[in-house]
């Protein structure tokens, strides 16, 4: 069923969740999501407490009503006693300000004159403390997309929660190295039209994010939420979303949830819901309010100066999509190789140190053959440092190896194998023409194809096919 999200009174906002890199919000712990055995454990129990308006907030009471004891896992290398609520927070960390006030530059976005760090009560056990710091940042910004403008209400730069490990009836168990990551919220208010547009706003909040840089890559790094309302029906929060992919799938799904209670006379609660893997959705608790926000005590509020702000404005990169563009017309590669190449900081000055190479050669090697060995080989092509590529550059530029070669040598990098290099020495055109024609006097009478066969077997990895090709053709007609 097609569904017309105009008439339907569809109200859809975002909100994403942008860990960075460095150091944890309030210590000097690495923000590494350590895998190493936990040397530490504890348990816990919380419980809510009345917010700034006096009231405990009703999330936070449906979070207590289950009664679950909370245990609690950690390695000394990324965790402190901060992390385990034993210890003040330490001053905010500086740098994960700076790439937050960036990034909301980059948003148009309008930054506080004073930060103010917010205690947010969550009991559920992510929090080992009971609650979760919260700083806005900044507010009234906007983004450009396809459909019009998008406002974006509010950035927040906050602590991540603990990971949850385990769960069952009476107890939750969470490992602490994610706890206190720096991360920024990106919230727009209800601008977003349809399905495809709450993907297209994710995404582009998500190239500028990536275009400041200091932000965390990888698989759990990047969340999103998602607020959708229609007509006759009440704002529910969809949490969850890892995949871009998903947002439509789900969004739709939650749509033609809600049509259906109102068809049936049923009442739409406001609610927090969870983005299944089968793109439904499922109850996760009450929608929080305010009454769960007290201010933080232990922190200091932080005076942002008007001079420094301006300093970072002049500091602003380029888009990504802007240097994308740039590099496809400077180096006439294709759209998508561009956009792949944007995060290879070292494809310039391999242009530049190996001119004699045509950069489209030097952009597919560093983009192409690395996808090509995972798929073939099922190697971990993030064993490859940019010291391998440079080397097989070197060999590459001075003519001692072909281009054929350059996929079987970066695999013996992978596998740390010795790469005699004189294997995969490249044949002159007097020794491949010398070949061919002892070749077709041995196998008289031949295609031109049963010889290219012949000698591709024998010279794979040395010779341009192409090359091969172009010598056949002066002897076979």
């Amino acid at each position: 069923m097609e569904l017309d999200y105009k008439k339907l009174g569809f109200r859809c906002g975002l909100e994403c969740h942008q860990q960075l890199e460095g150091k944890k919000l309030f210590c000097s712990c690495p923000t590494i999501n350590s895998n190493a055995e936990p040397n530490v454990k504890f348990e816990r129990r919380l419980r809510a407490v009345a917010g700034e308006t006096g009231e405990v907030d009703i999330a936070a009471k449906h979070e207590m009503k289950k009664g679950k004891k909370f245990i609690y896992e950690a390695n000394s290398e990324d965790t402190c006693i901060i992390e385990y609520d034993e210890e003040p927070p330490k001053p905010l960390n500086k740098q994960a300000l700076e790439t937050t006030l960036k990034i909301s530059l980059m948003l148009n976005a309008k930054i506080v004159d004073e930060l103010q760090v917010m205690r947010k009560t969550v009991v559920d056990g992510s929090n080992t403390s009971g609650f979760q710091r919260t700083a806005l940042v900044a507010q009234n910004g906007y983004i450009e997309t396809s459909k019009g403008k998008v406002r974006i209400s509010v950035i927040l730069l906050e602590e991540e929660a603990a990971q949850k490990i385990e769960e069952s009836g009476d107890f939750v168990k969470y490992r602490l190295d994610r706890l206190g990551i720096p991360m920024m919220e990106i919230a727009t208010e209800a601008d977003i039209k349809d399905p495809d547009h709450a993907k297209e706003t994710a995404s582009i909040i998500g190239m500028i994010l990536r275009s400041v840089g200091n932000v965390k890559r990888g698989l759990g790094t990047i969340r999103q939420d998602v607020n959708v309302s229609i007509e006759k029906g009440t704002r529910v929060e969809v949490k969850g979303f890892q995949d871009l992919r998903s947002i439509p799938k789900v969004i739709e799904y939650e749509v033609k949830r809600q049509l259906n209670l109102i068809k049936n006379n049923k009442k739409i609660n406001n609610e927090v819901r969870k983005a299944e893997s089968d793109f439904t959705t499922s109850f996760l608790r009450p929608m929080p309010g305010a009454s769960r926000m007290y201010p933080e005590t232990d922190v200091p509020p932080i005076k942002i100066n008007k001079d420094y702000i301006e300093k970072l404005k002049k500091e602003l990169p380029k888009l990504l999509t802007h240097k994308t563009e740039e590099l496809e017309k400077k180096h006439k590669i294709s759209k998508e190789l561009a956009k792949e190449l944007v995060d290879h900081e070292i494809f310039e000055s391999l242009v530049k140190k190996f001119n004699k190479l045509e950069s489209s050669l030097i952009a597919n090697i560093l983009v192409n053959i690395p996808k090509e060995i995972k798929t073939r080989f099922k190697l971990d092509i993030s064993k490859l440092k940019n010291k391998d590529f440079e080397e097989v550059f070197d060999y590459l530029h001075k003519g001692k190896i072909t281009k054929e070669a350059v996929l079987n040598v970066l695999v013996k990098k992978i596998k740390n194998e010795k790469v005699d290099f004189d294997k995969f020495a490249a044949v002159s055109d007097k020794d491949l023409e010398k070949e061919i024609k002892e070749l077709i006097e041995k196998k008289k009478g031949l295609s031109i194809g049963a010889y290219m066969g012949i000698l591709m077997g024998k010279y794979r990895g040395k010779v341009d096919g192409k090359k091969i090709m172009e010598a056949l053709k002066k002897f076979v007609k």
